[in-house]
């Protein structure tokens, strides 16, 4: 995909703002349904573990808020090794992983894989896919990425899934297939959305139109 300056400057602003507030916005996506999880866990037993599950889970979500990386971490390792049937282990490990992505890639994708191998839940395991990928074509590890987009996954994502599907397939230089998967995006993104402008310029960039 190629640009001009000022295309570029004002595409990478964009999605600075986007990368600042994406993981915050599809960590909000995946945790929107915990009351009402927690409740269905609590009425078929183990109530013992999901209490303790959820006092682990509000210890997580304070270290959250002050962004004490490491304590998220260590609760998200007892989570998933002790309490990993729970609701609360496939969440505390998606908010370890958006924690983790842009310092320790590595530990993220452990994260995101263990939901992957152990959720029950498609909109968690579609938002952990979703992040996995993006760490894949951040390795440019292409194909490993476009194999998990592939993938049946949550059409609430279906944005989120053609945007990146379109800049890895841009990357491969396979424009027109580029360009479809950025016009699905466009047509999946609430009408309102900031966003539209991203993804309006990169449709413009694949299809050799200028977007100034």
């Amino acid at each position: 995909m190629s640009l001009d300056l000022e295309e570029q400057e004002k595409l990478d602003t964009l999605k600075d703002a986007w990368k600042r507030h994406g993981n915050l916005i599809l960590i909000a996506i995946s945790v929107i349904a915990l009351s009402y999880s927690g409740w269905q866990w609590w009425q078929h037993g183990q109530q013992q573990k999901n209490a303790e599950a959820a006092a682990l889970y509000g210890a997580l979500q304070n270290a959250q808020k002050t962004q004490q990386t490491k304590i998220i971490t260590d609760t998200t390792k007892t989570l998933t090794e002790q309490y990993g049937n729970t609701a609360y282990a496939a969440r505390a490990a998606l908010i370890a992983a958006a924690s983790n992505m842009a310092t320790d890639s590595k530990t993220a994708k452990t994260e995101l894989k263990w939901i992957l191998d152990n959720s029950k839940e498609p909109p968690i395991k579609s938002i952990a896919a979703l992040h996995l990928a993006q760490l894949l074509f951040d390795d440019n590890d292409l194909n490993g990425a476009l194999t998990l987009l592939n993938a049946p996954h949550d059409e609430a994502n279906a944005d989120l899934y053609n945007d990146l599907k379109g800049d890895i397939l841009a990357a491969q230089n396979k424009n027109d297939e580029a360009r479809a998967a950025y016009k699905i995006a466009l047509e999946k993104l609430p009408a309102d959305s900031n966003y539209r402008q991203v993804l309006t310029i990169k449709l413009n960039a694949v299809a050799g139109v200028s977007s100034l």
